[in-house]
């Protein structure tokens, strides 16, 4: 017999083909969040040096789906999604092998005239 699913994902059904169901103990994926955290804590200067900030919104360290936001400045920041999926996608896939997708947005509750004066989000090259 099948040992019962952990309850880690929203029970939408079996894992997909060819993924097999990981456990894993609790100090186990403590380390994983903590990790993460400690990561995204690395990344929220940069972003915030523009004005913006890089919030943790949701983290499931078994089947390794990330959720973060980006605030402040970022709302009128064009170059958001890029920041989203060249940086921090990248650097989480890259230093930890276990995150499998990062999704995420950017939090459109900020007023843009407020958002623009936070700061303008780009690489402005100094000549």
């Amino acid at each position: 017999m099948d040992p019962e699913p952990t309850g880690e994902t929203s029970g939408a059904g079996p894992a997909p083909t060819g993924v097999a169901a990981v456990e894993l103990t609790d100090e186990a994926r403590g380390e994983r969040l903590a990790a993460l955290t400690a990561i995204i804590e690395l990344m929220r200067p940069a972003v915030q040096a523009d004005g913006g900030d890089l919030v943790l919104v949701s983290a499931d360290v078994v089947t390794g789906v990330v959720e973060v936001q980006l605030q402040g400045a970022c709302s009128s920041c064009a170059v958001s999604s890029s920041t989203l999926q060249g940086g921090v996608e990248r650097i989480l896939r890259q230093r930890l092998d276990w995150v499998t997708e990062v999704v995420g947005g950017v939090d459109e509750s900020v007023d843009p005239f407020v958002s623009e004066s936070l700061g303008r989000g780009g690489y402005v090259p100094s000549f």
